[in-house]
């Protein structure tokens, strides 16, 4: 959730600082307002697009990880470090 809100924070203040130039209106003009809609569909088009190539490449790092630490757990087949793998709640 935090994430989610820093993305949103940080694609308000952008397409905010480049579409909005005139502070003397208390409501948008029709031009700031189809640049704020087009400004906001790219980011979340563009965003989309990231956390499908992150989900692909999950599974790849993941198994990465599970040889490296099966290779450091040596004959005895203990860890030489427990470090948990990543879960959903570590974001």
């Amino acid at each position: 959730l935090r994430d989610f809100l820093l993305v949103y924070n940080r694609m308000t203040e952008l397409c905010f600082r480049h579409c909005v130039c005139n502070l003397n209106y208390r409501l948008l003009t029709g031009r700031e307002e189809s640049c704020l809609d087009s400004c906001a569909a790219r980011l979340v088009r563009a965003n989309h697009r990231l956390m499908g190539a992150y989900v692909g490449l999950v599974p790849a790092l993941l198994q990465r990880r599970a040889a490296e630490l099966g290779a450091a757990a040596g004959p005895s087949g203990l860890s030489a470090s427990p470090d948990p793998a990543p879960g959903p709640a570590e974001s």
